[in-house]
């Protein structure tokens, strides 16, 4: 398992220079809700940093005609505009345009609810910032979509990969690297499902925090290994995955509730974001053992000092990624 530093190195240290991209790229939200016959009720959640948004403005079907001007607020960390619409003849057919999209990295989420129960989801890309309403969707396809959230999330969760990136070097053996990532993923999806279905939670910011926290005491447990001397970490990172697992957990949980967690169909939309969170962490595993099998064939290192290299590395990128963390808190 010590190849799988070398070799990571250098991706690794790219990303302390740029700390404040780990969860950062978040979508925005648009949310269509049928009151009455042809009547939306539309909420626009935009991210935002304090009074700072992105520049991203929702365009809705041509034949939808506003009652009266939106309501616009900052809520935590987004803008919010909230106002009512009709749309002549529903929105069947209907083009909603996500403007601006194309020129940010992130992506949005429409989510229309009808009177009659139906339910219809849409993911707009930079690529493809436009969605036609069809009136309907299968459950088939909206878990598609909320599969292909939590791919997303966990793949541009930096400090959640570092963070399983630690656990993978500390591991001497296959048969432990499993029973380390099976205990990371019960821990958070315990915390994932209890916080998005309300039975308990945390504040996001102080979670955020706490996870950078977490990132470098594993770091710190890298440095202070020594070869023939196993510290609890070590022995045990299962332990440390699971109690670690919990908190990020309700990190995950922030994530999805800014996506827009819809209460009508909870149990689909969590179960298959949580199964994409799983999805995209295996993919990352996968890709680093690759890595790591391809590294010796043709890489000649020291593991020791690779080892302390990533190690510092991590620990760097987990200090940063605490700076800003605590100082919002006081914000």
């Amino acid at each position: 398992m010590r190849t799988l530093g070398a070799l990571l190195a250098l991706p690794l240290l790219l990303l302390v220079g740029v700390p404040a991209m780990a969860h950062e790229v978040r979508p925005a939200y648009l949310d269509m809700r049928e009151t009455e016959p042809d009547a939306f009720a539309v909420l626009w959640k935009v991210p935002a940093q304090g009074r700072m948004r992105l520049a991203l403005d929702a365009h809705l079907p041509k034949q939808c005609v506003e009652r009266a001007t939106p309501i616009r607020s900052f809520e935590g960390s987004a803008y919010l505009e909230r106002w009512t619409v009709d749309c002549a003849g529903g929105l069947r057919e209907g083009a909603i345009v996500i403007d601006g999209l194309e020129a940010t990295l992130t992506e949005a989420l429409v989510r229309i609810e009808y009177e009659n129960g139906g339910t219809e989801v849409g993911r707009l890309l930079p690529e493809a910032p436009s969605f036609t309403a069809a009136g309907a969707q299968t459950s088939l396809e909206v878990a598609r979509t909320y599969f292909l959230l939590g791919v997303e999330h966990i793949l541009l969760g930096f400090d959640h990969l570092i963070f399983v990136l630690a656990l993978m070097l500390l591991i001497r053996d296959r048969f432990t690297l499993f029973k380390t990532i099976t205990a990371f993923t019960i821990a958070h999806s315990i915390t994932l499902a209890g916080a998005s279905l309300g039975y308990f939670s945390l504040p996001q910011k102080p979670v955020e925090a706490t996870i950078a926290l977490s990132i470098a005491f594993v770091a710190s447990e890298l440095l202070k290994a020594r070869p023939n001397e196993l510290r609890l970490s070590e022995a045990y990172p299962w332990l440390v995955a699971f109690a670690f697992g919990l908190l990020h957990g309700f990190g995950f949980s922030g994530a999805l509730k800014e996506i827009g967690l819809p209460q009508s169909d909870v149990p689909l939309s969590l179960l298959t974001f949580n199964l994409g969170v799983e999805a995209g962490q295996l993919i990352f595993v996968a890709a680093a053992l690759a890595i790591a099998g391809a590294a010796r064939a043709v890489v000649s290192f020291r593991p020791a000092l690779a080892r302390r290299v990533i190690a510092y590395g991590i620990g760097t990128s987990a200090m940063l990624w605490l700076i800003p963390r605590i100082a919002s808190l006081a914000a």
